[in-house]
């Protein structure tokens, strides 16, 4: 019997098509291709933290028995900028910070395992001693808060300080400091300092002036810029 020209092409194109690949093949390439764009995304654009405690209240709560913010971090904006004054930033202590930092990793190794493959993808917080606080001076510049000072000043400026807690949540040494005196301390360059909104309840760059940095943090610390509240829908909205 003679095969017409169209039922050969329509046989060389069926003999052409490719098969599917098998579920046992494409579910794991699926889950390999997701991976990879989950660390993608954290390694080069940002990623959510919670915040866990109440040092940056009002601008971001953490309050015991509450839910913490879920916060968006991206990475983007420091490829262009340098961390500013006024930034609320995600950084890795350094040293000094990290002396009642408690791993939250199981002591089982197979779970710990697993915790830390999650930590690389994402979906598990990373074992480093990560907190939030804003920037208050940069490399070069001068702060103190000093008898006759009317405030923290930064190169002898007094600083906007209207995003503190007010009233505090405890009564400060010297409520003009927000606790006690400091400084003056001279931001080594390539470092920021750092403090919480809630001053009178954040262990920050003052409480670590007798580190090697003065307290104050290596621009390469910084994890990113605090940017965005994703959760609780009721706070969602931009970090001023």
């Amino acid at each position: 019997m003679l095969v017409s020209d169209q039922e050969h092409g329509r046989v060389r194109r069926t003999a052409k098509e490719k098969k599917p690949l098998p579920w046992y093949f494409e579910i794991p390439l699926v889950i390999l291709c997701t991976m990879a764009l989950i660390i993608a995304m954290q390694t080069f654009i940002g990623r959510v933290y919670m915040i866990p405690s109440q040092s940056m209240e009002p601008t971001l709560h953490g309050c015991t028995g509450c839910a913490g913010d879920r916060i968006f971090v991206e990475k983007v904006s420091y490829y262009f900028d340098e961390p500013a004054q006024g930034d609320v930033v995600v950084f890795k202590g350094t040293e000094s910070w990290n002396t009642a930092f408690v791993s939250q990793r199981s002591q089982n190794p197979v779970i710990r395992g697993i915790q830390n493959v999650g930590s690389f993808v994402g979906v598990v917080a990373p074992d480093e001693n990560d907190l939030v606080k804003r920037i208050v001076a940069t490399g070069g510049q001068t702060i103190q808060c000093l008898p006759g000072d009317e405030g923290i000043t930064v190169d002898g400026t007094v600083i906007d300080s209207s995003y503190t807690l007010n009233p505090p949540e405890y009564t400060p040494a010297v409520p003009e400091c927000g606790g006690d005196y400091f400084g003056p301390i001279t931001v080594p360059e390539g470092n920021v300092f750092v403090m919480g909104d809630n001053r009178t309840n954040s262990a920050d760059s003052r409480f670590h002036i007798g580190d090697e940095f003065q307290g104050t943090i290596p621009v390469e610390n910084i994890k990113g810029k605090a940017s965005f509240i994703l959760f609780p829908l009721t706070r969602i909205g931009t970090i001023s």
